[in-house]
């Protein structure tokens, strides 16, 4: 048997040459989330407190409502009784938050933007009919979720035909068995359960994957914008239960592409201990007010 003679090859990106100049660019570093939101206390300047004795009972009673929250419970506030001058010294003093959403229903526009009082919920309703003015309704929810975008959230039926979406087609891979999941997963969910999470980022698929998803899953009602570090975008579809849950970094870079199957997606709800800590804020705040 002859000997084969072998070289030793060194391995490539060490030793001289390897790394880039001095005087070059540099290396090129993903950019790092900035800019987080954080809770700042606004404090309005009162003249006459006598003048805005509404709005400070008002916002006692949500502090009031802050305070005697539980889990799943829902307090509204009404606005309706307050002066253009008082429910401007409401707004001022609540602030905006970092979750806002928009309901989009046949005839009715809801925008609502959360307080930088976590589980504090600014509604505004605008109502249009045929042949009338639009009419505008505001108050306030306090709740973890507002209650009022959830029962707009999914149509009452979306038609899901599981057998027309397993059929073979140019550039389908994975849709079929995915839509499948997601439907399973969206009929057995039972209240309080826990989410079931697809992670589209981590499973291999097409660009024809992901409409046919979008096509069997449908359009829902509300979309729901949270902004910490980057943002995430939050929209219905119309399966209930059914959400998809996509997140950006600051330089608006699609990062983590999910579908959950839940109530509402934990990123956009306020948790228990930050309604606690509202409430106490919001005391602070009236203090000193008035």
């Amino acid at each position: 048997m002859s000997s084969i003679p072998f070289a030793t090859v060194p391995p490539i990106g060490y030793g001289p040459g390897s790394q880039p100049d001095e005087d070059a660019d540099g290396l090129a570093y993903l950019a790092m989330p900035s800019g987080m939101r954080i809770y700042e206390p606004h404090l309005p300047e009162v003249d006459d407190p006598a003048r805005f004795e509404p709005a400070f009972a008002t916002l006692e009673a949500i502090r009031a409502a802050l305070a005697q929250w539980t889990p799943n419970g829902s307090t509204t506030v009404a606005l309706g009784q307050l002066d253009a001058e008082n429910r401007a010294l409401i707004d001022e003093t609540l602030g905006e938050g970092e979750v806002a959403i928009v309901v989009e229903t046949p005839g009715e526009r809801i925008e609502i933007q959360e307080a930088t009082c976590a589980g504090v919920w600014r509604v505004r309703g605008t109502s249009t009919a045929a042949g009338k003015a639009p009419v505008t309704r505001e108050r306030i929810d306090v709740a973890a979720f507002p209650r009022g975008a959830l029962v707009r959230a999914f149509p009452r039926e979306w038609p899901i035909d599981l057998d027309e979406a397993v059929k073979a087609r140019p550039g389908v891979v994975n849709a079929p068995a995915i839509l499948t999941e997601i439907v399973h997963k969206s009929r057995e969910r039972r209240p309080g359960g826990l989410p079931h999470v697809v992670n589209l980022s981590l499973l291999p698929h097409t660009p024809e994957d992901l409409a046919l998803i979008e096509a069997g899953l449908g359009r829902g009602g509300i979309t729901i914008l949270s902004r910490g570090y980057g943002n995430c975008r939050i929209d219905a579809t119309a399966t209930t239960g059914v959400w998809r849950v996509r997140y950006y970094n600051s330089a608006d870079t699609l990062i983590l592409d999910t579908i959950e199957v839940t109530e509402v997606p934990d990123v956009a709800c306020a948790a228990p201990e930050d309604i606690a800590d509202s409430a106490e804020r919001l005391a602070d705040i009236l203090a000193a007010l008035r």
